[in-house]
């Protein structure tokens, strides 16, 4: 990888991935990866600016790199998540997702719950559950390995806030991390 020119990192519902690109501007050459993988080579090009699309994730969720000169030989590379910039796209999702990141029988967690679909994930699997509703709200049960878990929903009793959702394994409760 010689022409590398950029690194994103994305964290989705299923991890984090990794894009990198490789941009040849005496070739022309336009190399895309994610997670080390080449999802994308074109030789030769001889228009330098443009984009290129590709999928990311389980969700095949739509990502493109936009190359803009700048000036003279020097080039911008912007990455877009489904149209929006990606810092717009990772502070929506803040909005839209939990993650909880938790350590089990010597291994490592990352668990999301999509707000607007329910969908729960964790370590890139999207997870079997059961809902059900509870006096002060609802839960969502599923299995990490032989641990019970289940993600809990309550009012926060303020409009601004609006739901509070929290992560229990094995009756005890999971910190969230800022995404």
């Amino acid at each position: 990888m010689t022409d590398l020119v950029a690194v994103w990192e994305v964290a989705l519902s299923d991890g984090v991935h990794k894009i990198e690109f490789e941009h040849g501007t005496t070739s022309g050459k336009r190399v895309v990866y994610v997670d080390g993988k080449e999802v994308i080579r074109k030789e030769w090009m001889f228009k330098l600016v443009g984009k290129e699309t590709f999928c990311v994730g389980a969700a095949k969720t739509k990502a493109t790199i936009n190359i803009d000169a700048v000036s003279g030989f020097a080039y911008e590379y912007t990455l877009e998540i489904n149209g929006k910039s990606l810092k717009k796209y990772m502070e929506n999702r803040s909005k839209t997702t939990n993650t909880w990141v938790l350590h089990l029988d010597s291994e490592d967690f990352r668990v999301v719950l999509e707000k607007d679909t329910l969908d729960v994930w964790c370590n890139g699997k999207k997870m079997e559950t059961a809902g059900e509703f509870v006096d002060d709200g609802t839960e969502t049960h599923f299995n990490i390995g032989n641990h019970d878990c289940y993600i809990k929903a309550v009012s926060s009793g303020k409009r601004k806030e609006g739901i509070i959702h929290s992560l229990i394994v094995d009756n005890r409760e999971i910190p969230e991390i800022a995404c």
